[in-house]
């Protein structure tokens, strides 16, 4: 601890049930004794360890950290990593060169998982496709964004995603976009030529939030080849899976940021559809 400032970390675990059988369970503990291995690839803490391995295709992540969510899962990449231009940065401030501060966004679209998350009733199997999102924030949450939309689907031979977020007044309100459509060993188009929009929204009768209730999402680009791409996903959102209050899911510490700078509790809708005859799933996260 230097001046006053103390390094934390914090590892978070959320488990939802799309069918909505229980409700979703939501686990934060601080870590201590934080350490990196030399090239700060791997985080280690007491109890607590997130491992990318050698030829960094796979991270493994556990946690006894919290008795309610025991995390034992490995994630591994099978199309290749992207990120938006040279550092997949988003630069704040009116000198880019010295920017006032920064976002950096980098993902795995399309991976596998496996390994378990015990709770309370027992192991659960995480055996399926999943999403790797590496997103490292230099700068004060509340400066970062108004507002964000991520979309993410899952098919039998494609994944899509599209995360956008609009950064605050005092910034421009910047929309700033990554899309990506991928299948097992290729990117077929990445960029920032893509889109989110809601079409139809529904006031939220506890907040007055403009919940989305029907969506399209477009992504446009070109292949490896230079073939033109354009896919499209629209229509009914269905029922939600979750509404998060952020201000009652963050660390202490960025809580009382955020609600002592901006006095406001956002939060994010989370919806969550399974489509036969595949078992393709559509996941979006709005925030607000």
């Amino acid at each position: 601890m230097r001046s006053g400032i103390r390094v934390t970390a914090q590892f978070n675990s959320k488990i939802f049930y799309p069918n909505g059988s229980k409700p979703s369970q939501w686990c934060s503990s601080q870590l201590s004794n934080i350490d990196f291995n030399e090239d700060k690839s791997s985080l280690f803490a007491d109890d607590c360890a997130m491992e990318l391995n050698e030829d960094g295709t796979a991270w493994t992540i556990k946690s006894l950290t919290d008795e309610n969510a025991i995390v034992n899962v490995k994630i591994t990449r099978t199309a290749p990593a992207i990120q938006a231009g040279k550092t997949g940065l988003t630069s704040f401030g009116t000198d880019l060169s010295n920017p006032w501060g920064t976002m950096r966004h980098a993902f795995w679209p399309r991976c596998v998982a496996e390994g378990t998350i015990t709770t309370k009733d027992g192991p659960i199997d995480f055996k399926g496709r999943a999403l790797y999102v590496y997103a490292l924030q230099g700068m004060k949450p509340h400066h970062g964004a108004a507002k964000w939309n991520f979309i993410y689907f899952q098919g039998e031979k494609y994944t899509a995603s599209i995360m956008e977020f609009t950064t605050p007044p005092s910034y421009g309100s910047t929309v700033v976009t990554v899309g990506v459509i991928a299948k097992d060993g290729e990117i077929v188009t990445a960029g920032t030529d893509a889109k989110i929009v809601h079409t139809k929204v529904k006031g939220d009768p506890e907040n007055d939030w403009p919940e989305p209730e029907t969506a399209q999402f477009t992504w446009l680009g070109k292949t490896k080849d230079g073939k033109a791409v354009e896919a499209v996903v629209e229509g009914a959102l269905e029922e939600r899976v979750d509404r998060v209050d952020i201000m009652a899911e963050v660390p202490g510490f960025v809580k009382k940021i955020v609600a002592g700078a901006v006095g406001t509790k956002p939060y994010i809708y989370q919806v969550c559809r399974r489509d036969s005859p595949y078992d393709q799933r559509l996941t979006m996260l709005t925030g607000y």
